[in-house]
């Protein structure tokens, strides 16, 4: 079908940037278990899903639910989302010895779902940065990214960490030390490094922008579309292509090159092409 041939393209795309970018990653690794915690196993079905956040994996997380749940759950859009992000509620494949992660890796229908990078970026910067409940991130990043960042910050700010610029977040990203120091947070981190595409081979790449119908094909192919849709409901407050070229405004040309070398390696295996709105130089 159409459907497959272009989910085919999708894979051969993947392939061909893994290959091309070879170089850089040479040392072809060995995955350890702690690169598999984001990749969830449905066992009844035969499934991996490796789930990015801020890439719909909320409801993904709750249609796994309803698959691996045997029947305690029927309506994914009846699981709170704190509920879903319960990591004791689905099963990762590094929990399993290294024979059963082979052996699913092998055998299972893996698929993941990839966003527009900078897209993506705001989205995780609008969610954790401008929502004053978020209090966690602001403590635990928010209160970095201003000492590094901000000349004069007041006393205040250093404490709270809750008024993050999105110019000052962008900074954090690109300042080598930030790299160095410890992995990206798991909401601004590349779908390459989250979900290894390069070292696992994905039947599918679904992509937020075709949401609906990239994941009814994939319970179809599970064989549960006859009775699991996915679930679809527009949030009025999602990311758009119009607001992110709005943020990405105020970011200086060298900025915006050095984010895109971060995130190049997902626009390119993903297929999405240089947003109109940069001024790289």
């Amino acid at each position: 079908s159409n459907t497959a041939t272009l989910h085919q393209i999708r894979r051969d795309q993947v392939t061909d940037t893994c290959r091309a970018n070879s170089v850089s990653s040479r040392k072809r690794r060995v995955l350890t278990p702690n690169d598999l915690k984001h990749l969830v196993v449905d066992e009844d079905h035969e499934m991996i899903y490796c789930y990015v956040p801020k890439v719909a994996c909320t409801n993904w997380k709750r249609v796994m639910m309803v698959l691996t749940g045997r029947g305690k759950y029927s309506d994914p859009m009846e699981i709170p989302a704190n509920e879903a992000h319960v990591s004791s509620n689905l099963k990762t494949l590094n929990q399993y010895s290294i024979p059963e992660i082979n052996h699913r890796l092998k055998n299972y229908m893996k698929f993941l779902f990839v966003r527009e990078p900078f897209e993506r970026l705001v989205s995780a910067y609008r969610n954790k940065f401008t929502q004053k409940y978020n209090t966690s991130f602001h403590k635990r990043y928010g209160t970095k990214i201003v000492r590094r960042q901000r000349k004069n910050a007041t006393q205040e700010a250093l404490r709270k960490g809750d008024d993050v610029k999105f110019e000052e977040f962008v900074a954090y990203l690109i300042d080598p030390h930030t790299q160095r120091e410890e992995p990206f947070n798991e909401h601004w981190q590349t779908v390459y490094s989250l979900c290894h595409p390069c070292h696992i081979h994905y039947d599918l790449i679904g992509k937020y922008e075709t949401l609906e119908e990239d994941s009814n094909y994939i319970l179809q192919l599970a064989g549960v579309g006859n009775y699991l849709k996915f679930p679809t409901y527009a949030k009025s407050t999602r990311t758009t292509d119009e607001m992110t070229t709005e943020f990405f405004q105020n970011i200086s040309s060298l900025h915006q090159t050095q984010l895109y070398e971060v995130y190049k390696l997902d626009f390119l295996m993903f297929n999405y092409s240089v947003p109109s709105y940069l001024k790289l130089e």
